[in-house]
């Protein structure tokens, strides 16, 4: 089954933040997500949230800084704790988390351990809490310059290496596509590490259907898995952004 969640940093951002909300009740999708909580109404979020029955899909964790950098780690275990507290009151059962940029002239390899080694202090809050933490790649030949994890390939040996069922990838379509391509192949052959979807077409950003991804095949190849998280849409609209949405819940309805 596919589960959309509409993503309101991106879609009805020109209404104030917490009647985006209401916008995506009432176009019919039944979960939405945002990305940081340091600067969010926390209880107005709530207030809508069980106003209009909605699920809240997943947001953005406090990690303390970058995962790159080692300097960072003793901040790790209080952002990850403070942030499961937000998620508990909104009732989330999965978090976002990104690495940082790299660091020019430190060893890849050095930035790679640092990010296993602060996901594994992740994890053990993350158990404990029952909630799943998504570690997201970003592409960088267009959006995230200098970001540090850009491959799948390497999102997934991290999730290996730190070892928890709690610690899953977020699996980008949009970025991926633009750094390697070669989607439904690499998504199903690793949906039981991926924990949430995120999904816009290429090239601009914009929703399903305005570019080169076959999202009818791709939504058709995960439905066949066992996967029951959410997506994302993570996408900025050339329509409106109702009709959009309404496209999407028409393009998934049977799957």
């Amino acid at each position: 089954m596919i589960k959309l969640s509409v993503c309101i940093e991106a879609l009805y951002n020109k209404f104030p933040f917490i009647e985006r909300i209401e916008k995506s009740a009432a176009v019919g999708v039944k979960a939405f997500e945002f990305w940081g909580w340091g600067n969010k109404d926390i209880d107005g979020i709530k207030a809508a949230k069980d106003k209009f029955g909605l699920t809240l899909a997943t947001f953005g964790a406090d990690a303390g800084g970058s995962l790159v950098d080692p300097s960072n780690r003793g901040k790790i275990a209080d952002g990850m704790k403070r942030t499961a507290e937000v998620a508990h009151k909104l009732d989330c059962k999965s978090l976002i988390v990104t690495t940082g940029n790299e660091i020019p002239d430190v060893r890849r390899g050095a930035q790679h351990q640092s990010i296993v080694d602060g996901l594994k202090i992740a994890a053990k809050i993350m158990e404990d809490e029952g909630i799943i933490l998504c570690l997201e790649p970003l592409n960088i030949l267009v959006n995230h310059k200098g970001y540090y994890l850009a491959t799948s390939a390497e999102g997934f040996e991290i999730i290996d290496e730190v070892g928890s069922p709690n610690v899953k990838l977020l699996y980008d379509i949009y970025h991926q596509q633009i750094t390697e391509g070669n989607l439904i192949d690499t998504i199903t052959a690793n949906i039981d590490k991926i924990g949430h979807f995120h999904l816009a077409d290429v090239p601009g950003r914009h929703e399903p259907g305005t570019g080169e991804i076959n999202y009818k095949n791709v939504f058709k190849s995960i439905a066949e898995t066992n996967y029951q998280g959410f997506f994302g849409t993570e996408y900025w609209p050339i329509g409106s952004d109702d009709d959009s949405l309404k496209m999407l819940l028409d393009m998934t309805k049977d799957m």
